[in-house]
């Protein structure tokens, strides 16, 4: 039997990866995002890989006033969904988010707010129907937060605060909340920084995320080592922490 999919932020890297997968397993999908004709190719894409059928929506995910009619239409559209995958988001100019209130604002309703958003329309929408995963991706910049981006962190860390309160909200629903957490990935949002050794192309996160969410994984460090990595900065006492240049 083929899942139907919501993929929110459907031009992003990971998001691209991830429904050539699942269109591979004949998938329905509905993909929305800002960029209409980015989405048109992605959509052809899925169907050419084998996608039982794919449909697309414009959506701007700081026009928060469109959000519940935007959604409305895509339960219309799939009538049941198996899966939501949320995976939109920006990295700021940390310099600029410090000088100017207005930027900061912006970025935190990008990275985190508009999530917030359509993750209170989707899980009211999931719990009536009394099924589904719902998998967020957030970051590992969200455990900490650091000087060089905490209000990106800051926005991921709300929203996994969010997602762990909704989990508890939607375990005895039949809805399953799943919190993604990648480390560096090699994407054009990051495509002005140096890599190393810790960097992930988009195809391992995207079958990380497939895997994660057909075990019902409650929150998934990708690639695994990110784990590890994150609970030592967490331990680090913060009279130590605050001295140091992260």
């Amino acid at each position: 039997m083929h899942k139907n999919i919501l993929v929110i932020g459907a031009t992003s890297a990971i998001a691209e990866q991830t429904i050539r997968l699942y269109a591979k397993q004949g998938a329905q999908l509905h993909l929305m995002a800002r960029n209409e004709e980015k989405l048109q190719a992605i959509a052809q894409d899925a169907s050419i890989r084998g996608a039982k059928a794919v449909s697309i929506q414009k959506l701007d995910v700081n026009d928060i006033d469109l959000h519940e009619t935007l959604i409305n239409e895509a339960f219309a559209k799939l009538i049941t969904i198996d899966v939501v995958l949320i995976a939109h988001g920006s990295l700021p100019d940390h310099q600029a988010c410090q000088d100017h209130v207005s930027t900061t604002l912006r970025e935190m309703t990008t990275n985190g707010l508009s999530t917030v958003a359509l993750l209170t329309l989707l899980a009211n929408k999931m719990q009536t129907q009394a099924k589904g995963v719902i998998a967020v991706i957030t970051s590992v910049a969200g455990d900490r937060g650091r000087q060089s981006n905490y209000v990106y962190g800051a926005a991921k860390g709300m929203l996994s605060i969010f997602l762990q309160g909704l989990r508890n909200r939607l375990f005895d629903k039949g809805v399953h909340v799943l919190d993604i957490k990648p480390g560096f990935v090699d994407t054009p949002m990051t495509a002005n920084l140096p890599k190393g050794p810790l960097w992930a192309k988009p195809e391992t996160i995207a079958a990380a995320i497939v895997k994660a969410v057909d075990k019902k994984t409650n929150t998934l460090y990708t690639p695994w080592f990110w784990m590890g990595i994150m609970m030592i900065i967490r331990t680090i006492p913060e009279f130590i922490f605050k001295k140091m240049k992260l």
